[in-house]
């Protein structure tokens, strides 16, 4: 039963941190394109509260009920295949985006943002790509 418990936990937790994830850049194309200073300032407060306030927590819930699922079953894991290094591998790659999109927060508090809306709309396709590929790695254990 803890278990179970724990994997609809990790779900939650990844949910709400794929929630940020994919709005928090969104806020940055609204922010680029923003001129005003009470615009700026708004925009920086919003990426502010949902990186500290909901990112960062979900982010940390996230890992650490995948850490204890995987300390349940780590020996089942990664005996059936390489899915699990590939999920692992790419949840790397997302805390790095996730720190990414944390330096992206600083630079737009300081006002030295110096790329385009254009970008941010490219930059906010990483994070679907990569939840497409956990899940079906997740869900199919295509190796």
């Amino acid at each position: 039963m803890l278990y179970l418990w724990l994997k609809a936990l990790h779900i939650v937790s990844m949910v709400c941190w794929f929630a940020g994830l994919f709005y928090l850049p969104r806020l940055f194309v609204y922010h680029a394109q923003s001129e005003d200073s009470v615009s700026k300032e708004r925009f920086s407060i919003m990426e502010r509260k949902l990186y500290r306030g909901i990112m960062g927590p979900a982010m940390i819930a996230t890992l650490v009920f995948g850490i204890w699922l995987l300390s349940l079953n780590a020996g089942a894991y990664f005996t059936q295949g390489g899915w699990m290094h590939a999920k692992l591998t790419l949840v790397v790659l997302l805390i790095g985006y996730h720190h990414m999109c944390g330096a992206q927060v600083k630079r737009f508090a300081r006002g030295e943002n110096t790329r385009s809306h254009v970008f941010y709309r490219w930059f906010n396709e990483v994070p679907v790509l990569i939840l497409l590929a956990i899940v079906i790695l997740v869900v199919v254990r295509p190796f």
